[in-house]
């Protein structure tokens, strides 16, 4: 048997804690498997001090992740501290030239400066891995890189925010409004110290540009994916979508189209009998499309100690056994300049807005949509007892630009009590 592959690992929260019971745990089992041993020799945390419900006296101690990146005794450098700069992104870079690999669960760092990481690793001959960086326990990073290796990618697809997902599955199946469930979510601990993260789509976008660059071949490209978070979601909006045959979904979408690659991550409705509709909790799933094996749906938990942690060590595994790869699948000087698509495909949309109730409100409403070039596929008028009337409309096929041109003209007809509410449908 070889040699031990040695680990330094940098932070010690729900993540790296996980990591060592599972190196602690199943030392035999990886050994076998691997074969050869996997052990831990340092390890970086901030507080040297805090109770962690894990042994680790037989482990070096350092206080700056820079310097158990540059240990004579490590071998790779596991990096799960988080953040896409400072400590993570300085760390990371000197593991690499000091000629480690990297394994890390941090889509940040990647999102942000993940050609410039892959390029390095390259040029080092060492390798980069990020499976827990993506869906948690979900094997997506492996699937789309080996397992669909010879497919072209049509879709990229999924729930990857267990947060959102349970925000409004909570607030569906509860009846709840978002405020109220938002609250609950805090003090249950599932919101990131900067809720931005989670409900403003940036964390679940992170993970969509990384899907997207090994998909379609083309550099990291976070800045262009359209954000929209759920902020705006209403428990209306849940229980109108729900008469319709919809559920409500956090969607992250990546397609390459004749205009260019195509990343969009925003609420969507679904149909609430699809995989996607039936999701609930904190579950993630992700769809992928490829041109010979069709559909692939993967599901299963994004987060939590042992989820992410088994990720990790999925990726260690792969690096004792002397498994190399480039870190998005194909060599990083090869990658090409995505060319953004502006306009989104089309799709059915939903529309929710509040009339006047006054003769000739509605007929106003259908008019500006004709104009638009929009075609009314159902409608639906809520009884009230104000001089309000909500109204449901859900579209055929159109485009965004046209969506957005509808809305600028209701402002003209003087019929509406307040912007109407517009949400993609999209076709799972």
């Amino acid at each position: 048997m070889s040699d031990p592959l040695r680990l330094g690992i940098a932070g010690l929260g729900t993540v790296g804690i996980g990591t060592v019971k599972i190196v602690q745990k199943h030392a035999a089992l990886i050994a076998g498997r691997a074969g050869r041993e996997v052990v831990i020799t340092a390890v970086c945390a901030r507080d040297r001090a805090k109770n962690r419900d894990a042994d680790l006296s037989a482990y070096a101690w350092e206080d700056d992740p820079v310097a158990l990146a540059r240990r004579a005794d490590v071998d790779v450098f596991v990096e799960l501290m988080g953040g896409h700069d400072g400590p993570a992104r300085d760390a990371t870079l000197a593991a690499l030239a000091a000629g480690k690999d990297v394994v890390t669960a941090n889509k940040a760092l990647l999102a942000h400066s993940g050609q410039e990481i892959a390029e390095l690793a390259e040029r080092a001959g060492r390798v980069v891995r990020f499976e827990a960086a993506v869906a948690g326990g979900i094997p997506v990073i492996k699937t789309l890189t080996e397992g669909l290796a010879g497919n072209g990618i049509r879709r990229v697809m999924g729930v990857m925010n267990g947060t959102c997902n349970y925000i409004l599955t909570r607030m569906d199946s509860a009846g709840l409004p978002y405020e109220t469930v938002f609250e609950e979510a805090r003090a249950l601990g599932y919101l990131e110290a900067d809720p931005t993260l989670d409900v403003g789509g940036i964390d679940a976008g992170h993970k969509l540009a990384l899907l997207a660059s090994i998909a379609f071949g083309t550099k990291v490209s976070f800045d262009a994916i359209e954000l929209e978070g759920i902020e705006r979601i209403s428990i209306d909006d849940i229980r109108r979508a729900g008469d319709m045959g919809f559920k409500i979904k956090l969607l992250g979408v990546a397609q390459m189209t004749g205009r260019g690659l195509e990343q969009r991550m925003s609420p969507c409705l679904v149909p609430a009998d699809s995989p996607l509709g039936q999701l609930q909790g904190g579950t993630n799933m992700v769809v992928l499309e490829g041109d010979s094996v069709g559909q692939i749906v993967l599901r299963g938990p994004g987060a939590g100690e042992g989820p992410t942690a088994s990720a990790v060590m999925a990726d260690v595994i792969d690096i004792a056994r002397g498994c190399r790869m480039p870190t998005f699948g194909q060599p990083a000087t090869t990658l090409s300049d995505p060319v953004a698509a502006k306009a989104a495909a089309a799709a059915p949309y939903y529309l929710r807005m509040e009339l006047l109730d006054k003769p000739g409100a509605l007929a106003k409403v259908a008019a500006v949509l004709g104009e638009a070039g929009i075609s009314i596929s159902r409608m639906r008028q809520y009884g009230h007892e104000s001089t309000v009337a909500p109204v449901l409309i859900v579209t055929h096929r159109t485009t965004r630009d046209a969506i957005d041109a509808a809305i600028e003209g209701f402002a003209a007809t003087a019929v509406l009590t307040g912007p109407p509410v517009a949400i993609r449908i999209e076709q799972v």
